[in-house]
């Protein structure tokens, strides 16, 4: 017999999506299932205030970021889009997660803040959100991501296929950042 949890009115997501890939897209449509609306928070939305995380080596590092907010929000959009969900079902925002209670600017009184738990840091983001009196939910807790944005980065860096690790929608987005700035995506990068 299975528990019937609530439907919430305000489910929060967050992540860097850089870019925003497959496993993302599924963490999304499973807090999706948990609340009535989505709101899409995406981290490190202005580069200048990006800082060092000890949990998380290198998710400061331009190599890391090379997607920018608004490129990162049509990625979600259209992914969310593509699968279906109304424009009226979800609103993307910036997300500090670094500066936890300015989130109270972006996250609407009463969100539950849904969250996967796979890695020190995002034990250190549960924290820091309960921290300054959120409410957070873990979604589920696995070892390991099965799709990260270090792999789509590095395969994107080597010129091998990636597309199949990114949501159609997503695509062109990434091919158009990747021919306007190819700058930002010759370095290699560390896993993040």
């Amino acid at each position: 017999m299975s528990v019937e949890r609530p439907l919430y009115e305000w489910g929060c997501v967050h992540g860097r999506f850089q870019p925003f890939h497959r496993g993302h897209l599924e963490y999304a449509l499973a807090a999706r299932e948990r609340c009535q609306r989505l709101l899409v928070g995406v981290t490190n939305p202005d580069p200048t205030r990006i800082i060092p995380e000890m949990s998380n080596a290198h998710r400061h590092e331009a190599g890391s970021n090379p997607f920018t907010y608004f490129e990162r929000a049509l990625m979600v959009r259209d992914s969310l889009l593509g699968e279906g969900l109304k424009a009226r079902e979800f609103v993307i925002v910036p997300f500090p997660i670094q500066e936890p209670g300015s989130c109270r600017h972006y996250v609407p009184e009463g969100a539950i803040h849904l969250v996967r738990v796979y890695s020190r840091w995002e034990e250190e983001k549960v924290r820091r959100l309960r921290a300054h009196g959120f409410t957070v939910e873990i979604l589920d807790s696995v070892k390991e991501k099965a799709i990260s944005g270090t792999e789509v980065r590095s395969r994107i860096r080597s010129g091998l296929p990636w597309e199949h690790l990114v949501p159609a929608a997503a695509i062109p987005i990434v091919q158009q950042a990747v021919a306007s700035r190819p700058q930002c995506f010759s370095a290699p990068t560390q896993r993040t």
